[in-house]
C-alpha cells in the first residue's frame, strides 16, 4: 500500500505522514463513522512543499464532497499537528502531477494579516505579578493560574465573573503573558465578545465567514472577554456555541469572562450557559478594605509613586467603587501633588476626597436609577421590572429591585409599593425577604446584588 513509508519517502513526508495520523484520529469522532469510512478514510498524503500539503482523493465526487464539507477542518487540524500553518489542496489520483485543485480559492485563503491578529500581545501592566490576590479573588486567581500553566487540562472552560472594574481582563492578560512567556508563538486568541460579533457580522457580508472561523479556531487558547455582550444576539450566539464545541472536542483551552454567573445570562442560549458551567466558574467580589490598600501600594509601585501606607489606606477606605476608581483618585491624588510641587500626604488625601468623592459617597440613587441598572444588568426593560408580568426571570429581577429599593431608600414598604405600581405593602415585604433569604445562601446572588448596590452610587 502507498501510505506505508519506504526508505525512498522525504523527510517532510515522512512528517506529513505522521501528522495525517493524527489528523485522522481526532476527526474520526466528529464525523459519523459511515462518511468517514467512505469519504476521509481513503484520502492519502501525497507531497509537502514550502507548507502546501497534497492530498490525493479518490475522484472528483469525493474530492468536491471534502471540500465543501471538512476542508477548513482537515487544514486546521493539520496546520496544529504539523506546528505550523499549512495549505491543503486536494488532488484526483487520476491527476495527481496537475496542478489542478478545486480546493485552492478557499485552502489558499491567508488569516488575517494584521498584527494583533496574528500574535495577541498581552498589555505590560497585566501580569500575575501585578495582581494582587485577596479573599475576594482567590479561586479565580488559581484557576487562571492552573490554566496557564498547563491549558486544555484543567479547568477547561474557566468562567470569571464579577462586575466591571475588578481586575478581570488583567487576568486574561495575565493568563495569555504566561504562556506566551514560554513560547513566543504558542497559537492564542484574545477577543471580546462585542469585537466578535462586530469582526462575525463583517465576515458574513464580505463572504470570508471560513477566514473568520480559521481564525478563530486555529489556536491552543481562546480568551473570549464580556461574554454577556453576545446575549441577544442569536446568529453570534450561534457561532459562539459551535466555535466553543470545535475548540473543547480537540481539547483547546477556553477562558471566559463575564459581569454575572452563566446561570444570570437570561438572553443566552441554555446550550450556551450549560457548557460554561462545565468547568471552573469563579467570581472576581470587591476586595476588603486590606485587599484595596494593597493594590494601591502596588499601583504606587508600578507608577513610581511615593504612597505611604497609611494615606493608602485612606484611600481604600474613602473612595467609593471598583477598583478602576481606586485607581483613578490615586492618579488623581499624584497629579494633584505635582502640579503643587508637593509630596503626597493626609492632608492632600483628605482635600482630594472631599472635592472628588465624598458628596457622591454620600448621594442617594433615585428609584429610577435603582430600576435602570438591573434593567441593564438582566436585560429586562424597566417597564416590565414595573409592570405586572410574572415570569420567572422579570420576577426575580424586580424582587431584587425591591431589595434594592429598601435598602438604599429606606422608604416605607407603602410608598415602595407605590412605586411598583400601586402594589400592595405586603407583596413589597415578600419579594424583599425572599431575595434576603436567598443570598443567605447564594453568595453569587449576594455579590450581584452587592455590586448593582455599588455601581447605582454615583463615581467620580
Amino acid at each position: 500500500m502507498r501510505d506505508q513509508l519506504t526508505f525512498d519517502d522525504t523527510d517532510d513526508l515522512v512528517s506529513l505522514q505522521s501528522a495525517w495520523d493524527g489528523v485522522l484520529k481526532r476527526l474520526g469522532p466528529e464525523i459519523p463513522p459511515a462518511w468517514f469510512e467512505r469519504f476521509i478514510r481513503p484520502l492519502h498524503p501525497s507531497s509537502m512543499v514550502d507548507g502546501v500539503a497534497k492530498i490525493k482523493v479518490p475522484g472528483r465526487f469525493v474530492m468536491e464532497w471534502v471540500r465543501e464539507r471538512y476542508l477548513s477542518t482537515i487544514q486546521t487540524l493539520l496546520s496544529d499537528e504539523m506546528g505550523y500553518p499549512v495549505v491543503v489542496e486536494l488532488v484526483p489520483e487520476a491527476q495527481e502531477r496537475s496542478t489542478l485543485s478545486a480546493s485552492q480559492p478557499i485552502a489558499s485563503a491567508p488569516l488575517p494579516t494584521k498584527p494583533d491578529q496574528e500574535q495577541f500581545r498581552p498589555s505590560e501592566k497585566f501580569s500575575f505579578d501585578t495582581y494582587v490576590v485577596g479573599q475576594s479573588n482567590r479561586l479565580a486567581v488559581a484557576g487562571a493560574k492552573a490554566v496557564a500553566s498547563e491549558p486544555g487540562t484543567k479547568y477547561n472552560p474557566l468562567f470569571i465573573y464579577g462586575s466591571s472594574g475588578l481586575g478581570k481582563t488583567h487576568l486574561l492578560h495575565s493568563i495569555a503573558r504566561e504562556i506566551l512567556k514560554s513560547n513566543p508563538r504558542y497559537p492564542l486568541v484574545y477577543v471580546s465578545a462585542q469585537q466578535f460579533a462586530e469582526e462575525f457580522v463583517t465576515a458574513l457580508q464580505n463572504n470570508r465567514i471560513e477566514q473568520f472561523r480559521r481564525h478563530q479556531r486555529s489556536v491552543g487558547v481562546w480568551l473570549v472577554d464580556d461574554i454577556q455582550f453576545i446575549a441577544g444576539k442569536d446568529k453570534t450566539q450561534e457561532e459562539i456555541f459551535h466555535t466553543f464545541n470545535y475548540l473543547h472536542s480537540l481539547g483547546k483551552q477556553i477562558v471566559l469572562t463575564s459581569d454575572r454567573p452563566p446561570r444570570d445570562l437570561y438572553l443566552m442560549d441554555e446550550r450556551l450557559r450549560s457548557r460554561f458551567e462545565a468547568g471552573l466558574v469563579a467570581d472576581v467580589q470587591m476586595p476588603d478594605t486590606e485587599t484595596r490598600c494593597a493594590i494601591l501600594l502596588s499601583k504606587a509601585n508600578q507608577e513610581r509613586v511615593s504612597l505611604d501606607h497609611q494615606v493608602a489606606m485612606f484611600l481604600a477606605e474613602n473612595v467609593p467603587g471598583n477598583i478602576r476608581v481606586l485607581e483613578g483618585a490615586l492618579t488623581k491624588l499624584a497629579a494633584q501633588a505635582s502640579v503643587e510641587g508637593l509630596p503626597i500626604s493626609m492632608d492632600l488625601a483628605n482635600i482630594m476626597v472631599e472635592q472628588y468623592y465624598r458628596s457622591g459617597q454620600l448621594a442617594k440613587p433615585g428609584f429610577g436609577q435603582i430600576v435602570d441598572a438591573v434593567s441593564k444588568h438582566f436585560k429586562i426593560p424597566s417597564d416590565d421590572i414595573k409592570g405586572t408580568s410574572r415570569k420567572a426571570p422579570i420576577v426575580h429581577a424586580r424582587h431584587i429591585a425591591v431589595y434594592m429599593t429598601r435598602e438604599i431608600t429606606g422608604d416605607s414598604w407603602k410608598h415602595i409599593g407605590g412605586l411598583f405600581g400601586d402594589r400592595d405593602h405586603t407583596s413589597m415585604m415578600h419579594g424583599y425577604q425572599k431575595i434576603s433569604e436567598m443570598m443567605q445562601g447564594d453568595k453569587d446572588l449576594r455579590a450581584t446584588v452587592k455590586m448593582l448596590i455599588r455601581n447605582v452610587y454615583p463615581e467620580a
